[in-house]
Protein backbone atom coordinates (compact mmCIF):
# COMPACT_ATOMS: atom_id res chain seq x y z
CA UNK A 1 0.00 0.00 0.00
CA UNK A 2 1.63 3.54 -0.89
CA UNK A 3 1.69 6.23 1.57
CA UNK A 4 -0.87 8.09 -0.37
CA UNK A 5 -2.93 5.22 0.15
CA UNK A 6 -2.62 4.71 3.62
CA UNK A 7 -2.89 8.48 4.54
CA UNK A 8 -6.31 8.09 3.08
CA UNK A 9 -7.49 4.97 4.49
CA UNK A 10 -6.14 6.03 8.17
CA UNK A 11 -8.24 9.63 7.82
CA UNK A 12 -11.26 7.32 6.63
CA UNK A 13 -10.76 5.27 9.49
CA UNK A 14 -10.59 7.99 11.81
CA UNK A 15 -13.84 9.80 10.21
CA UNK A 16 -15.56 6.37 10.47
CA UNK A 17 -14.42 5.97 14.44
CA UNK A 18 -15.77 10.06 15.23
CA UNK A 19 -19.39 9.13 13.43
CA UNK A 20 -19.37 5.34 15.25
CA UNK A 21 -19.59 6.52 18.85
CA UNK A 22 -20.34 10.49 18.58
CA UNK A 23 -21.41 10.64 22.34
CA UNK A 24 -17.93 9.33 23.52
CA UNK A 25 -16.31 11.54 20.67
CA UNK A 26 -18.71 14.65 22.62
CA UNK A 27 -17.57 13.99 26.06
CA UNK A 28 -14.13 13.96 24.87
CA UNK A 29 -14.19 16.94 22.82
CA UNK A 30 -16.36 18.92 25.71
CA UNK A 31 -13.63 18.00 28.39
CA UNK A 32 -11.00 19.12 26.44
CA UNK A 33 -12.73 22.59 25.59
CA UNK A 34 -13.36 23.15 29.32
CA UNK A 35 -9.36 22.76 30.21
CA UNK A 36 -8.48 25.28 26.93
CA UNK A 37 -11.29 27.38 28.11
CA UNK A 38 -10.26 27.41 31.59
CA UNK A 39 -6.81 27.75 31.14
CA UNK A 40 -7.59 31.22 28.35
CA UNK A 41 -9.42 32.43 31.12
CA UNK A 42 -6.50 31.83 33.61
CA UNK A 43 -3.82 33.33 30.83
CA UNK A 44 -5.93 36.42 31.15
CA UNK A 45 -6.39 36.56 34.73
CA UNK A 46 -2.57 36.12 34.84
CA UNK A 47 -2.02 39.08 32.47
CA UNK A 48 -4.61 41.36 34.25
CA UNK A 49 -2.51 41.06 37.34
CA UNK A 50 0.54 42.44 35.46
CA UNK A 51 -1.34 45.15 34.69
CA UNK A 52 -2.46 45.66 37.71
CA UNK A 53 0.60 45.50 39.29
CA UNK A 54 2.42 47.70 36.89
CA UNK A 55 -0.09 50.31 37.60
CA UNK A 56 0.61 49.67 40.98
CA UNK A 57 4.09 49.96 40.57
CA UNK A 58 3.87 53.07 39.06
CA UNK A 59 2.63 54.61 42.23
CA UNK A 60 6.47 53.16 43.92
CA UNK A 61 8.25 56.70 45.44
CA UNK A 62 11.69 56.81 46.94
CA UNK A 63 11.30 59.35 49.56
CA UNK A 64 14.82 60.69 50.59
CA UNK A 65 15.01 62.60 53.77
CA UNK A 66 18.17 64.81 54.13
CA UNK A 67 19.94 66.34 56.51
CA UNK A 68 18.80 69.77 57.76
CA UNK A 69 22.56 71.24 57.51
CA UNK A 70 22.76 70.77 53.88
CA UNK A 71 22.16 73.77 52.08
CA UNK A 72 20.44 74.10 48.82
CA UNK A 73 23.42 73.83 46.76
CA UNK A 74 24.40 70.81 48.48
CA UNK A 75 21.11 69.06 48.27
CA UNK A 76 21.17 70.44 44.49
CA UNK A 77 24.34 68.46 44.11
CA UNK A 78 22.72 65.03 46.24
CA UNK A 79 19.82 65.52 43.60
CA UNK A 80 21.79 65.49 40.91
CA UNK A 81 23.71 62.23 42.09
CA UNK A 82 20.75 60.35 42.58
CA UNK A 83 19.11 60.94 39.54
CA UNK A 84 22.42 59.17 37.90
CA UNK A 85 21.83 56.44 40.57
CA UNK A 86 18.27 55.78 39.81
CA UNK A 87 17.80 56.73 36.04
CA UNK A 88 14.61 58.36 37.25
CA UNK A 89 13.73 62.13 38.21
CA UNK A 90 14.15 63.39 41.85
CA UNK A 91 11.96 66.95 43.26
CA UNK A 92 13.58 68.63 45.99
CA UNK A 93 10.75 69.11 48.71
CA UNK A 94 11.69 72.00 51.00
CA UNK A 95 10.34 71.69 54.58
CA UNK A 96 7.93 73.99 54.39
CA UNK A 97 6.25 73.05 51.65
CA UNK A 98 6.41 69.22 53.14
CA UNK A 99 4.38 70.52 56.36
CA UNK A 100 2.01 72.62 53.65
CA UNK A 101 1.31 69.09 52.42
CA UNK A 102 1.02 66.79 55.58
CA UNK A 103 -1.83 69.65 56.84
CA UNK A 104 -3.48 69.11 53.49
CA UNK A 105 -4.14 65.58 54.43
CA UNK A 106 -4.83 65.65 57.53
CA UNK A 107 -7.39 68.02 56.38
CA UNK A 108 -9.17 69.78 59.97
CA UNK A 109 -6.50 68.31 62.16
CA UNK A 110 -3.75 69.88 59.63
CA UNK A 111 -4.90 73.20 61.37
CA UNK A 112 -2.92 71.80 64.66
CA UNK A 113 0.42 71.74 62.64
CA UNK A 114 0.71 75.68 62.93
CA UNK A 115 1.09 76.10 66.66
CA UNK A 116 4.42 73.53 66.37
CA UNK A 117 7.30 76.32 67.38
CA UNK A 118 9.03 74.48 64.69
CA UNK A 119 9.26 72.84 61.72
CA UNK A 120 9.63 69.34 62.61
CA UNK A 121 10.10 67.60 58.74
CA UNK A 122 13.64 67.66 56.98
CA UNK A 123 13.56 68.95 53.21
CA UNK A 124 13.78 65.66 51.23
CA UNK A 125 14.15 64.37 47.76
CA UNK A 126 11.04 62.37 46.24
CA UNK A 127 12.15 59.65 43.69
CA UNK A 128 10.12 58.67 40.26
CA UNK A 129 11.44 55.06 39.78
CA UNK A 130 12.26 53.98 36.27
CA UNK A 131 9.92 50.49 35.70
CA UNK A 132 12.67 48.28 35.10
CA UNK A 133 13.32 49.01 38.98
CA UNK A 134 10.17 48.80 40.25
CA UNK A 135 10.83 45.07 41.85
CA UNK A 136 11.33 44.65 45.31
CA UNK A 137 15.36 43.37 45.00
CA UNK A 138 16.03 46.59 42.54
CA UNK A 139 14.18 48.92 45.32
CA UNK A 140 15.95 47.49 48.07
CA UNK A 141 19.10 47.86 46.55
CA UNK A 142 18.84 51.35 45.49
CA UNK A 143 17.86 52.42 49.12
CA UNK A 144 21.03 50.85 50.04
CA UNK A 145 22.99 53.12 47.66
CA UNK A 146 21.02 55.98 48.95
CA UNK A 147 21.56 55.34 52.13
CA UNK A 148 25.25 55.31 51.64
CA UNK A 149 25.24 58.74 50.04
CA UNK A 150 26.40 61.78 52.64
CA UNK A 151 23.58 64.17 53.80
CA UNK A 152 21.48 61.59 53.63
CA UNK A 153 19.54 61.14 56.73
CA UNK A 154 16.41 57.97 55.87
CA UNK A 155 15.17 56.05 52.94
CA UNK A 156 11.77 55.33 52.64
CA UNK A 157 9.85 52.79 49.17
CA UNK A 158 7.17 51.67 51.03
CA UNK A 159 9.17 48.18 51.60
CA UNK A 160 6.94 46.09 53.39
CA UNK A 161 3.34 47.16 50.61
CA UNK A 162 6.03 46.27 47.67
CA UNK A 163 7.45 43.05 48.97
CA UNK A 164 3.52 41.80 49.66
CA UNK A 165 2.37 42.83 46.09
CA UNK A 166 4.98 40.88 45.03
CA UNK A 167 4.45 37.86 47.12
CA UNK A 168 0.77 37.93 46.27
CA UNK A 169 1.92 37.95 41.92
CA UNK A 170 4.29 35.12 42.56
CA UNK A 171 1.82 33.00 45.10
CA UNK A 172 -0.73 33.61 42.13
CA UNK A 173 1.04 32.67 39.57
CA UNK A 174 2.30 29.70 41.27
CA UNK A 175 -1.15 28.58 42.03
CA UNK A 176 -2.12 29.32 38.14
CA UNK A 177 0.44 26.77 37.29
CA UNK A 178 -0.68 24.07 39.87
CA UNK A 179 -4.46 24.08 39.02
CA UNK A 180 -3.38 23.70 35.11
CA UNK A 181 -1.24 20.63 35.95
CA UNK A 182 -4.01 19.34 37.54
CA UNK A 183 -6.81 19.87 34.87
CA UNK A 184 -4.33 19.22 32.20
CA UNK A 185 -3.70 15.44 33.83
CA UNK A 186 -7.68 15.14 34.40
CA UNK A 187 -7.99 16.08 31.11
CA UNK A 188 -5.46 13.83 29.54
CA UNK A 189 -7.04 11.18 31.86
CA UNK A 190 -10.62 11.56 30.65
CA UNK A 191 -9.78 11.87 27.52
CA UNK A 192 -8.13 8.40 27.04
CA UNK A 193 -10.88 6.59 29.24
CA UNK A 194 -13.53 8.18 26.40
CA UNK A 195 -11.04 7.04 23.34
CA UNK A 196 -10.53 3.70 25.21
CA UNK A 197 -14.21 3.34 25.54
CA UNK A 198 -14.47 3.87 21.24
CA UNK A 199 -11.63 1.69 20.62
CA UNK A 200 -13.26 -0.97 22.13
CA UNK A 201 -16.16 -0.70 20.64
CA UNK A 202 -13.92 -1.26 17.20
CA UNK A 203 -12.12 -4.53 19.02
CA UNK A 204 -13.56 -6.70 16.47
CA UNK A 205 -11.84 -4.29 13.76
CA UNK A 206 -8.26 -4.48 15.56
CA UNK A 207 -8.74 -7.88 15.90
CA UNK A 208 -9.03 -8.69 12.05
CA UNK A 209 -6.22 -6.23 11.37
CA UNK A 210 -3.95 -7.85 13.80
CA UNK A 211 -5.23 -11.27 11.76
CA UNK A 212 -3.93 -9.84 8.52
CA UNK A 213 -0.72 -8.89 9.44
CA UNK A 214 -1.38 -5.47 10.24
CA UNK A 215 1.33 -3.58 12.48
CA UNK A 216 0.65 -2.12 15.96
CA UNK A 217 1.52 1.14 14.48
CA UNK A 218 -0.72 0.60 11.32
CA UNK A 219 -3.30 -0.18 13.80
CA UNK A 220 -2.65 2.91 16.03
CA UNK A 221 -2.83 5.33 13.28
CA UNK A 222 -6.47 6.03 13.04
CA UNK A 223 -7.17 6.51 16.37
CA UNK A 224 -4.23 9.02 16.78
CA UNK A 225 -5.90 11.17 13.76
CA UNK A 226 -9.30 10.66 16.25
CA UNK A 227 -7.58 11.84 19.09
CA UNK A 228 -5.76 14.50 17.03
CA UNK A 229 -9.37 15.79 15.58
CA UNK A 230 -10.97 15.96 19.26
CA UNK A 231 -8.47 18.26 20.15
CA UNK A 232 -8.98 20.28 17.28
CA UNK A 233 -12.72 20.59 18.08
CA UNK A 234 -12.19 21.09 21.79
CA UNK A 235 -9.57 23.86 20.85
CA UNK A 236 -12.19 25.42 18.66
CA UNK A 237 -14.96 25.18 20.90
CA UNK A 238 -12.83 26.76 23.73
CA UNK A 239 -12.05 29.46 21.29
CA UNK A 240 -15.39 29.88 20.63
CA UNK A 241 -16.74 30.22 24.63
CA UNK A 242 -13.13 33.06 24.90
CA UNK A 243 -15.22 34.92 21.98
CA UNK A 244 -18.86 34.85 23.54
CA UNK A 245 -17.82 35.31 27.26
CA UNK A 246 -15.38 38.14 26.05
CA UNK A 247 -18.64 40.20 24.45
CA UNK A 248 -21.02 38.96 26.37
CA UNK A 249 -18.71 40.14 29.73
CA UNK A 250 -15.75 42.07 28.74
CA UNK A 251 -17.82 45.21 28.73
CA UNK A 252 -18.99 44.81 32.50
CA UNK A 253 -15.59 43.58 33.48
CA UNK A 254 -13.72 46.70 31.99
CA UNK A 255 -16.03 49.14 34.09
CA UNK A 256 -15.44 47.00 36.89
CA UNK A 257 -12.26 47.03 37.07
CA UNK A 258 -11.40 50.41 35.47
CA UNK A 259 -10.51 52.24 38.88
CA UNK A 260 -7.78 49.94 39.31
CA UNK A 261 -6.15 49.37 35.90
CA UNK A 262 -7.17 52.37 34.29
CA UNK A 263 -9.82 52.60 31.20
CA UNK A 264 -7.15 50.99 28.85
CA UNK A 265 -5.48 48.62 30.96
CA UNK A 266 -8.18 45.59 30.89
CA UNK A 267 -6.37 42.97 28.39
CA UNK A 268 -8.12 41.10 25.55
CA UNK A 269 -9.21 37.60 26.33
CA UNK A 270 -7.32 36.14 23.11
CA UNK A 271 -4.72 37.13 20.86
CA UNK A 272 -3.18 35.26 18.17
CA UNK A 273 -0.57 33.95 20.24
CA UNK A 274 -2.64 32.88 22.79
CA UNK A 275 -5.16 31.13 20.28
CA UNK A 276 -2.64 29.14 18.59
CA UNK A 277 -1.11 28.20 22.16
CA UNK A 278 -4.87 26.65 22.56
CA UNK A 279 -4.96 24.86 19.27
CA UNK A 280 -1.33 23.45 19.78
CA UNK A 281 -2.93 22.53 23.18
CA UNK A 282 -5.94 21.07 22.01
CA UNK A 283 -4.12 18.71 19.39
CA UNK A 284 -1.57 17.43 22.20
CA UNK A 285 -4.19 16.26 24.64
CA UNK A 286 -6.27 14.75 21.78
CA UNK A 287 -2.82 12.50 20.40
CA UNK A 288 -1.62 12.55 24.41
CA UNK A 289 -5.18 10.57 25.62
CA UNK A 290 -5.53 8.41 22.34
CA UNK A 291 -1.41 7.24 22.64
CA UNK A 292 -2.36 6.04 25.71
CA UNK A 293 -5.73 4.45 25.12
CA UNK A 294 -4.87 2.85 22.24
CA UNK A 295 -1.23 1.77 23.93
CA UNK A 296 -3.28 0.20 26.74
CA UNK A 297 -5.47 -1.63 24.73
CA UNK A 298 -3.26 -3.13 22.64
CA UNK A 299 -1.17 -3.86 25.37
CA UNK A 300 -4.17 -5.79 26.74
Amino acid sequence: MSVLAKAAYFWRSAASGLRHAPFIHFIAVTTIAIALFSAGLAQATGRMVDALIGSLGGEVQVTVYLSPELDEEGAEVLRERMVTVSGGRASLVPPQAALMRLANELGDLGEALAQLPENPLPPSLELEVPADRRTPGALKALAQQLRAMPGVTGVDYGEEAVERLSAISKALRYGGWVAFAVVLLATVVIVSATLQLAIYARRGEIEIQKLVGATDRFVKAPFLIEGFLQGLLGAGVALAGLVAFERLAGPGLASLFSFLVGPGGMVPLLEPGIALQLLAAGCALGLGGSFIAVGRFLRV
